[in-house]
């Protein structure tokens, strides 16, 4: 099989899991040997976590501080540890732009990524989201460009992100977007399943919903009731692993004592779930 059609293959396979209601977990790691084991362990796709890539990098998240270049390498990194489907969090398309937009979308697809979300945010310490004219033009240059090249794209509303907390509109501009061709929809920190539900019945696209960012969470089972095709975590694992290595420095630091060992994945065990040997045995 050549690149282009194992590529094809991987895009085919990375759509079909999206059904109403199958609510398949997608993790979010934040660099290749997090990837290597969620992807062991049985995930079907992965998706990079912009917050991650920021603070693996040292880097606050947001647009304003972290560049495309950066984005995109965590993500080629991601993708070449492991053999199921990788997403990416492509931010605001890394421009104003429609055309920005679509050129991101390429880059991704260049990269390995099978598909990628482009947010309706505006960036900046202002926040706010694009008018709904201009939102739509990103989105469909965004989808323009997917189609080209093979490439799953979300399209994100951060209505309930910016302070925006309007249910209508964020339907509206969801519809608006999988109207413009987005493949996918996504409504991060909606308030309720029952807001989630609403979304899922009232737009024609399969909803991706991200668990782990805010109260209230859902199960699995609940999420899938309600119509969701797809659960990402964002960065919630990345915080969970920075949050067991500030408890294990703490410990040290304070009170001279090394019982998070005991918690700690086995060395065993960690390299299990590793490559045996480098891509390139030169380096």
């Amino acid at each position: 099989m050549s690149e282009i059609e194992k590529r094809a293959a991987g895009v085919a396979a990375f759509l079909a899991m999206h059904r109403k209601g199958a609510g398949f977990v997608m993790p979010n790691p934040w660099d290749a040997g997090s990837a290597r084991i969620l992807a062991e362990m049985g995930f079907g796709a992965l998706a990079t976590t912009s917050a991650g890539a920021a603070v693996s990098a040292g880097y606050r998240d947001g647009v304003a501080a972290v560049s495309r270049s950066l984005i995109l390498e965590n993500a080629a990194a991601i993708v070449s540890a492991v053999d199921v489907p990788v997403s990416a969090d492509l931010e605001d398309g890394f421009g104003n732009t429609p055309e920005v937009c679509a050129e991101t979308v390429r880059m991704a697809a260049e990269v390995g990524l099978v598909g990628g979300s482009i947010e309706d945010v505006t960036g900046g310490p202002e926040g706010g989201v694009y008018e709904m004219v201009e939102a739509v033009e990103r989105v469909a240059a965004a989808a323009a460009a997917a189609r080209e090249v093979g490439f799953v794209l979300t399209a994100r509303c951060e209505n309930y992100l910016v302070g925006r907390p309007d249910l209508s509109d964020t339907i509206a501009r969801l519809q608006a977007f999988g109207e413009a061709g987005a493949d996918v929809l996504y409504a991060p920190a909606l308030p309720d399943i029952e807001a989630i539900r609403t979304v899922c019945a009232e737009v024609a696209q399969p909803v991706n919903v991200v668990m782990g960012l805010r109260a209230p969470f859902y199960t699995v089972a609940e999420l899938q009731e309600a119509g969701v095709a797809r659960i990402s975590v964002g960065g919630s694992m990345a915080r969970a692993a920075y949050g067991a290595l500030e408890r294990a420095a703490a410990e040290v630091f304070q009170a001279g004592t090394f019982g998070y060992v005991a918690d700690a994945l086995p060395g065993g065990e960690l390299m299990g779930y590793m490559r045996g040997e480098a891509l390139d045995k030169r380096d």
